[in-house]
C-alpha cells in the first residue's frame, strides 16, 4: 500500500517542482499571514497552476477565513481541496462545501484521547480528518510548530466511521527520523509534512523533502 504524502506550507517554484518530481500526493498552500509559509493569493495562483501540470493535487490551507476570502483562494487558485485549520464547526463545513463543491479536510488539534472523540462531530461531513499536535503554549499557529502528540492514541482506534479509504492524515512534528515510527505506531493511512522539512522556517530543503519521502516509502506497510 502506498502512504498518501502531502506536503504543506509551499511557496516557491523549485519546492513545488521538488514535491512532484518526489510523486508526493498533495500540496499545500498556507494563508495566514502569521505563519512562514503564508503566500498571496497570486503567489498561490501561480504556484498551483505549476503543481496541477505536475498531476499534485492542491490544497488551500485557512485558519477561521471569511466566505470573502475564500471566495478569493477558490476562484483565483482553484484548489482541488480546502483544509480548515481552525474552530470550524461541522455546520460551516457543510455550509462551504456547499458553497464550492470541494472536499474539505478538516484539522483537529490533538493532545489527548478527549481530542480524538470529537473528530466524531465531523464523520458524513469531513472528506477527510487531519490529526496535528496541539500547538505550545504562547504559539501563534495552529499548525507548523514542530510538535507531535502520542501517536499512541491513535494505535488500533476505530476510525471507520470517517469517510473514505484514507479518512485521516497523521501531522505534526513528523521528520525523516520519526516518520517511520509514527507510522507503525499509529497505523495512520496518510500522511503530512512541513517544518519537518524545513532548512528554516518557511525554507523548504529540497534533499529533505526527498529524505522524507524516502522514509515514508520505507516503513513497514
Amino acid at each position: 500500500m502506498t502512504i498518501p504524502i502531502k506536503i504543506c506550507g509551499l511557496s516557491t517554484p523549485e519546492a513545488v517542482d521538488r514535491a512532484a518530481d518526489l510523486k508526493a500526493d498533495m500540496a499545500g498552500f498556507i494563508f495566514f499571514p502569521k505563519s512562514p509559509r503564508h503566500v498571496t493569493v497570486d503567489d498561490a495562483r501561480q504556484l498551483a497552476e505549476r503543481a496541477r501540470a505536475r498531476e499534485l493535487k492542491t490544497v488551500a490551507v485557512t485558519v477561521d477565513m471569511d466566505d470573502a476570502g475564500l471566495d478569493e483562494i477558490v476562484e483565483q487558485m482553484k484548489p482541488d481541496w480546502l483544509q480548515l485549520h481552525g474552530t470550524e464547526t461541522p455546520e460551516r463545513l457543510s455550509v462551504l462545501k456547499v458553497r464550492y463543491g470541494l472536499p474539505v479536510m478538516k484539522a483537529l488539534a490533538v493532545r489527548d484521547a478527549g481530542d480524538l472523540d470529537r473528530a466524531a462531530v465531523y464523520n458524513g461531513i469531513a472528506d477527510r480528518m487531519l490529526f496535528d499536535a496541539k500547538p505550545p503554549k504562547g504559539s501563534d499557529l495552529p499548525g507548523g510548530n514542530g510538535v507531535s502528540f502520542d501517536w499512541q492514541l491513535l494505535a488500533g482506534r476505530d476510525l471507520s466511521s470517517l469517510d473514505g479509504a484514507a479518512s485521516y492524515m497523521l501531522s505534526g512534528g513528523l521528520t525523516t527520523d520519526n516518520v517511520g515510527e509514527a507510522l507503525r505506531i499509529s497505523g495512520a493511512p496518510g500522511v503530512d509534512v512541513s517544518s519537518g522539512v524545513e532548512s528554516a522556517p518557511g525554507v523548504k530543503d529540497l534533499a529533505m523533502m526527498g529524505a522524507f519521502v524516502q522514509a515514508v516509502s520505507n516503513a513497514p506497510k
